[in-house]
């Protein structure tokens, strides 16, 4: 049996780099240090296994070999007048530099999956900066940490241990030294351990920064509430925020997609903004796959833009809810869609989806989604992070080495080596 120590999470942004997993004949059998999640993750890559190349014929997946399989994809790209390349979350940079490869040579459109998660706080943060830090400078200093709109002990499990209220940092160590603030929708599992839970109206996140904001630069709110929010718990938060040392916001989801949006995040920086003239104080958004922060910053290298980057006019171009995969999808504008590191069949609006059956679908997956279902040609890959090596980025920005412990099913290969193929072959 062999032991590999330090081994990288690939399943969520918090890019966990401590983990040891056992591995016996090939066969990883134990991971420890690990979240439920991303141990499931190590454990279950043997099931519901893509093992061969898949094409439609006749309305019916056959099984292919690989050089047919790429053959009919390089074919389906140069016969498509508007391909666009849509997922990245689950791929490592090196592949999804590839992919902006192909979508350059082919003229299409590149997005992420950050167009339906934290879309928003990317085009907030381009309006705004971002007053940020690393997990470590938390862990490390953090004696107030605040999680809005996001439920960090189901969606990112060891982010309170590692980075949160619950981490043992060197000038600010475990929790009795530290406070926590919860404001969200609902009681969450991560609400019942805060300090202080403050539950808000649905779609009201704007106002409550907007009022936060007003008590930190010292002026008086003329009312009893805001949206429900009684003033005097709010001028409790906003000192608690003003005095601590350093304080760090999450944010997730339910502050990125509710009513507002890109304008609920610029509140956000605004607040963290006027705070930083009292005391200290940094935001980082809580990402979900682990490498989507990857795939916004390998595009914004060779682009210049995050994501909704347009190649059709022969050079990148940018303008979010024009040039995004939804928004083309929806307009019928998209010939063939080209998926890597997402499963858009099981995530996007089902609108969106009975938009896809009048689309050419390619897809690289390593198992058996609702997407390789519906797809015209399916191709087999490497678990990135298990059975490939690679890049990825952490939610704070910090790239991290993805490591291989176990060699991919025979004939398999990574998704760096089947996009170097398809490349190649466009060239």
């Amino acid at each position: 049996m062999e032991v590999f120590k330090n081994v990288l999470c690939p399943f969520c942004g918090c890019c966990c780099d401590d983990l040891e997993v056992e591995v016996d004949s090939n066969k990883i059998i134990n991971v420890k240090n690990a979240c439920a999640l991303g141990r499931g993750k190590f454990l279950s890559i043997g099931e519901h296994r893509l093992l061969k190349p898949l094409v439609k014929v006749d309305g019916e997946l056959v099984e292919t070999d690989l050089e047919k399989a790429v053959e009919k994809t390089v074919e389906m790209i140069k016969n498509s007048s508007y391909p666009v390349f849509y997922g990245f979350g689950c791929a490592s940079c090196e592949a999804i530099k590839l992919c902006l490869e192909m979508a350059d040579l082919s003229g299409g459109l590149a997005d992420n999956i950050s167009v339906v998660c934290h879309g928003p706080t990317i085009l907030g943060l381009q309006d705004m900066g971002i007053p940020s830090a690393t997990l470590g400078q938390i862990r490390h200093r953090a004696d107030l940490i605040v999680y809005w709109g996001c439920n960090p002990v189901e969606a990112h499990p060891r982010h309170t241990i590692r980075y949160g209220p619950l981490s043992s940092g060197r000038f600010v160590t475990g929790r009795k030294s530290r406070r926590m603030v919860v404001i969200d929708v609902r009681k969450t599992p991560t609400a019942t351990m805060a300090d202080v839970f403050m539950q808000v109206k649905p779609n009201s996140d704007f106002e409550i920064l907007t009022a936060l904001r007003a008590l930190v630069n010292d002026l008086d709110l003329e009312v009893e509430e805001v949206d429900g929010v009684p003033v005097a718990k709010l001028e409790e938060l906003a000192d608690m925020m003003i005095n601590a040392k350093f304080g760090a916001l999450f944010f997730g989801l339910g502050l990125t997609m509710s009513y507002g949006k890109e304008h609920n995040i610029e509140a956000a920086i605004a607040l963290v903004r006027d705070l930083n003239k009292k005391t200290k104080f940094v935001m980082i958004p809580m990402r979900g796959h682990f490498n989507v922060t990857g795939a916004n910053e390998v595009f914004t290298w060779q682009t210049g833009y995050p994501f909704c980057v347009d190649f059709s006019m022969g050079y990148p171009r940018y303008n979010p809810g024009e040039t995004s995969a939804v928004d083309v999808i929806a307009r019928g504008e998209c010939d063939l869609l080209f998926i890597i590191g997402a499963d858009p069949c099981s995530h996007l609006p089902h609108y969106i989806v009975e938009r896809l059956k009048n689309v050419k679908l390619v897809v690289l997956d390593p198992s058996i989604t609702p997407t390789v279902k519906m797809a015209d040609v399916a191709i087999p890959v490497a678990y990135v992070g298990i059975e490939a090596s690679g890049t990825a980025y952490r939610m704070d920005g910090v790239p991290l080495q993805l490591r291989k412990v176990v060699d991919p099913p025979p004939g398999i290969l990574s998704d760096v080596d089947v996009l170097n193929r398809i490349v190649r072959r466009l060239k």
